[in-house]
């Protein structure tokens, strides 16, 4: 009998249906990180929520583990490089949360708009303030989302029915799913221009890290509300100070911060901030919803094999897993790169499978290029739903076959389609097992990806790359390989440089500068 240990508080129904389903299960919360280290070796499975961390060191000691469930979506509290190498699943609960988080984010604004915890406060103290608080109507004022995943969507609707007008920053979210959803897609400097509330619906990433600050609240409106229900740090806390002292920020709803828990932040000198402790996914029903999917979920695996809304491994039968393994690892590197060049909506995505690629099940590669295409928008993007969440937003995805590849034995190519442009890039192994990728904008390139990579596009002239070393010597940045491709001489030109480190937005800026460079980018695998 497979036995999983509960780690973290949780709905009683997780263990309820561990027992129906055979399995046993033990509920031991609150453990220090020495006492689970001591124990996690008798367990075949870990549940958790975000309390417990599963730590590189917990996973080394976990010798029977093969499945950890996190009941919500972030992942953060998992090593999950250590739990790949371990050959462990790491599971989540991507949609078992996304109304109640909804629901929060318009209480808050609500809360916002009349001043209710304010007022609460000065009616318990006996003032009867009745004209103090003159608050606002929600209705036919204009809602600002940035982002408009699930969550995002899901307020959209919300505040449709309250009759505002919703205007969408999300370079993922097509025109169809923009108006499926009844809202219009704006750019981020309008809509900080236009909204009389911006709500926050972004996981937080390198480019969403700080995405309000002191240079984006300058943007909105005189009297503007914030509202970050999201992730800490998608909001610069001392900006968002500055702003309301001065009077431009007129309030601001906060459940999540830079620093949790937040027992002392200086935010909460403010009366026109409201904050509560990370309540998003708080109620009954989102934590009964998760704790009856991370039960499913890691008994099915456990009994059949089964794998679903795993973060680190594809649905795929294992005695297939040998001979996709490195198809798999290319067909990441192929999705990631061109997930983060991708900046606008995207419209389609065709992965073209050719030779020896085209006679493998190719469903979980094509998942595998999705959700490195979609992640670095998209933290609770996995195997299982980018599919589906390709759909939901509109986007095209193609897969193509053919039994010849032209130059190579075997070959991966993926066209995105985005609002602005189509670019393609395609890919091989070398010695059986080795990513490489042979071709990116149809130049011929010959490239093996490393952690830290420096794109760009360029005109072929003499003394650009002289330049580029230069600039790069100068920041201690060192260059591993280097490798260039061009159409034509003196036409269009890209180079992939491996460096030992990432490259500082001044550098990558000095090196925008540089005549004749067109595009710089700094990619991460």
């Amino acid at each position: 009998m497979p036995k999983v240990l509960i780690a973290d508080k949780m709905s009683p129904l997780a263990a309820q249906i561990f027992a129906t389903r055979g399995i046993e299960a033990d509920v031991k919360t609150g453990l220090a990180p020495e006492e689970l280290q001591a124990i996690i070796a008798g367990y075949d499975g870990l549940a958790v929520r975000s309390a417990t961390k599963a730590t590189a060191e917990i996973i080394k000691a976990a010798d029977n583990l093969k499945v950890i469930g996190r009941a919500g979506i972030g992942v953060d509290n998992i090593d999950l490089d250590a739990a790949t190498e371990r050959g462990i699943v790491v599971m989540n609960t991507p949609f078992g949360n996304s109304i109640t988080t909804a629901e929060h984010a318009i209480a808050m604004m609500a809360a916002l708009a009349r001043q209710i915890p304010l007022a609460d406060r000065s009616t318990r103290a006996g003032k009867w303030e009745k004209s103090r608080f003159m608050g606002i109507e929600l209705c036919k004022k204009g809602l600002g989302i940035i982002g408009c995943g699930n969550i995002g969507a899901i307020v959209a609707t919300l505040a449709l029915g309250l009759k505002m007008r919703v205007i969408v920053y999300d370079p993922y979210l097509s025109p169809e799913r923009a108006n499926a959803l009844k809202v219009e897609r704006v750019e981020l400097d309008e809509l900080l221009a236009r909204a009389d509330v911006v709500t926050l619906h972004v996981p937080l990433t390198q480019e969403t890290r700080g995405i309000l600050d002191a240079e984006a609240l300058a943007k909105t409106k005189p009297g503007v509300y914030i509202v970050n229900c999201a992730r800490g740090g998608l909001v610069v806390e001392a900006d968002l100070k500055a702003a309301i002292e001065s009077g431009h920020v007129a309030g601001a709803a906060l459940d999540v911060f830079e620093v949790e828990p937040a027992r002392d932040n200086p935010l909460f000198e403010l009366d026109q901030v409201i904050a509560t402790p990370h309540l998003g996914a708080a109620t009954e029903e989102a934590q009964e919803n998760v704790a009856r999917q991370v039960a499913d979920q890691m008994s099915d695996f456990l009994l059949k094999g089964g794998v679903t809304n795993a973060v680190n491994t594809p649905s795929v039968a294992a005695e297939d897993l040998p001979k996709l393994a490195p198809y798999m690892r290319l067909a990441e590197q192929l999705g990631s790169f061109a997930g983060q060049l991708t900046e606008t909506g995207l419209i389609g995505a065709t992965i073209e499978y050719e030779g020896a690629a085209a006679a493998l099940n190719c469903q979980p590669l094509t998942a595998i290029v999705l959700q490195g295409l979609l992640r670095p928008q998209l933290d609770s993007v996995n195997l299982v739903n980018a599919p589906l969440i390709a759909k939901e937003r509109g986007i095209d995805v193609r897969e193509v076959k053919r039994d010849h590849a032209e130059d190579y034995q075997t070959l991966i190519r993926l066209t995105v389609v985005t609002e602005r442009q189509r670019r393609s890039l395609a890919g091989t192994l070398f010695a059986g097992d080795k990513p490489r990728i042979v071709e990116i904008k149809g130049i011929k390139i010959e490239a093996e990806l490393s952690p830290h990579m420096l794109y760009f596009t360029n005109n072929d002239k003499p003394g650009l790359i002289g330049g580029i070393g230069q600039i790069l010597g100068d920041a201690g940045v060192n260059i591993a390989t280097f490798n260039l491709g061009r159409a034509e001489a003196g036409g269009d030109a890209i180079g992939l440089a491996s460096i030992d480190s990432d490259a500082s937005e001044q550098v990558l800026n000095q090196l925008r500068a540089l005549t004749h460079i067109v595009q710089v980018k700094g990619l991460r695998f």
